[in-house]
């Protein structure tokens, strides 16, 4: 792989536009598929308007291995040869650079719209449908024929709160020959609204993009704001920050072992993890005054500090609610009944998981050592670490186990920093933007890698932002484990993923 065909970025950092390459198509393709073929992984792959009118392509290659960020470019018109033959990770982020764009990838395997969104250009999408055309009900899904198959499709309306999804299963008895997710019903707009960006709303529809990932999204934006301005938080920041970020890792993976717990009938552990998440999320609160992180992480620092008397009631508290945590748990490994619907459920294959790009819990539980904590370390991590917790039979056990192992992790983390939270200042004031550039930001969510990229105009406002939620990876996965599985097994592979509908749908 030729270097002039990438530039290297270190995470949390920026450069010039003008810098990166801008390869002839076919030299893009190779560049990527290549890259694929070595290890590398499509972060990003998206499209911004180019000087010319037409439509300049953005690839992030995340490169785990040398904690590197390599970034290229190209200008296509109204086509351009498919790179998901060869690549199957870049299948769906074609399929929304087709959705946004109207550039139809030639020769893609599956092609059709991804969230059902209108496009940024005028008139027609890549299907030639107007947005007034634009209906959900207009996708068309993959059928199996012969005698006794049959569908269940399950969705978009569910029961409770749950958001807008449709699943379509291709079954034949109670065993699931194909699964489709077909996803984007709310329409939500979020990129679009952060065009012409930074403002006072834009923090907020950060926290709000993903509320269970509030932090997380915060984090990350926050930090493509610090790389644009030359900010350089302090110790004390990043320390909150690592704080915060790790209690809400431990809340929700809390609450989705209590949830395995209650799709396999086993209520005890179902019980208590419902409780012992609210009270890590009250821990939250205690620290912001809100139980999903928000009004608290900012551009150049944080809005709430830590004095002695929250210190020390989060260090008693944090050792206390994880000894419930750690009671309920290990009932569901002391179980056989639990294990039997466990072990060998869902089962992801390590190649499978390479070739389709997964992240996060997810990649870890098929043996993957990779955390962008570990790999691409920015603010706290940068000084302190945390061990990757993985596995590897790449199972509903597996993924589970992660959780457990990473929530050890995470309290002993989080009490480290609580002893010996550094001194120094909460905010630094933002200055001016730099223009014309390109920022990146990764940051180990919950659920795995997030990664903003957000490019600038000569003003310094945003003309492209770019947001890629672990979930917008890992559908592809949970579709992937329902082959050949029983149709009952789903509601325990889908919470071993737990995905996010409205991160998905941005």
């Amino acid at each position: 792989m030729a270097n002039e065909k990438f530039i290297n970025l270190q995470n949390c950092s920026s450069v010039k536009i003008e810098k990166i390459p801008i390869l002839e198509l076919g030299t893009f393709r190779e560049a990527l598929i290549n890259a694929c073929g070595k290890g590398l992984r499509i972060a990003s792959l998206f499209g911004s308007p180019s000087e010319s009118g037409e439509t300049r392509l953005f690839a992030i290659m995340a490169d785990g291995k040398n904690g590197s960020i390599k970034i290229t470019s190209t200008i296509v018109q109204n086509s351009y040869p498919s790179i998901t033959p060869e690549c199957p990770q870049a299948s769906i982020f074609e399929r929304e650079i087709a959705e946004q764009w109207a550039v139809i990838p030639e020769g893609h395997p599956d092609f059709k719209p991804l969230r059902y969104h209108p496009s940024y250009r005028e008139g027609r999408d890549a299907w030639n449908r107007k947005p007034d055309e634009i209906r959900p009900s207009d996708r068309s899904f993959h059928r199996v024929s012969g005698e006794e198959i049959h569908e269940v499709a399950v969705g978009p309306v569910h029961a409770g709160i749950i958001e807008p999804g449709h699943f379509r299963f291709q079954c034949h008895g109670e065993d699931v020959f194909n699964l489709e997710i077909s996803l984007g019903y709310q329409h939500r707009g979020i990129e679009k609204a952060l065009i012409g960006g930074p403002s006072q709303k834009t923090i907020h529809l950060m926290e709000t993009l993903a509320g269970d990932t509030s932090i997380g999204h915060s984090m990350a934006y926050c930090q493509i704001v610090e790389a644009l301005s030359g900010i350089n938080p302090s110790p004390r920041t990043h320390s909150l920050r690592g704080i915060m970020l790790e209690l809400e890792r431990i809340a929700n993976h809390t609450g989705d072992l209590g949830a395995l717990a209650n799709d396999v009938a086993f209520l005890p552990t179902a019980s208590y993890c419902g409780r012992i998440r609210g009270d890590y999320l009250n821990m939250t609160a205690m620290i912001c005054g809100n139980r999903f992180g928000r009004n608290m992480i900012r551009p150049g620092g944080v809005a709430h500090d830590i004095d002695d008397n929250i210190r020390e009631t989060l260090i008693k508290r944090l050792g206390e609610t994880f000894k419930d945590t750690q009671n309920a748990v290990e009932l569901l490994w002391d179980s056989s009944s639990v294990l039997s619907r466990f072990e060998d459920c869902g089962k992801l294959q390590p190649e499978i998981c390479r070739q389709l790009g997964i992240v996060g819990p997810a990649a870890r539980a098929c043996g993957f050592e990779t955390d962008v904590r570990f790999d691409f370390p920015s603010g706290v991590y940068r000084f302190c670490q945390i061990p990757v917790a993985n596995y590897y039979t790449g199972d509903v056990f597996a993924r589970a186990y992660v959780r457990w192992l990473e929530i050890k992790s995470s309290v002993n983390f989080i009490g480290e920093l609580l002893h010996s939270i550094p001194s120094g200042e909460l905010t630094k004031e933002a200055t001016a933007i730099s223009p014309d550039s390109m920022a990146v930001s990764f940051i180990e969510g919950w659920r795995g890698e997030i990664c903003h990229a957000a490019l600038t105009r000569s003003d310094g406002s945003f003309k492209t932002y770019k947001i890629v939620d672990p979930s917008f990876h890992n559908w592809a996965g949970l579709e992937n484990v329902m082959k050949d599985e029983e149709i009952s097994n789903f509601p325990v592979c889908n919470k071993s993923f737990n995905l996010s509908y409205c991160g998905n749908d941005l």
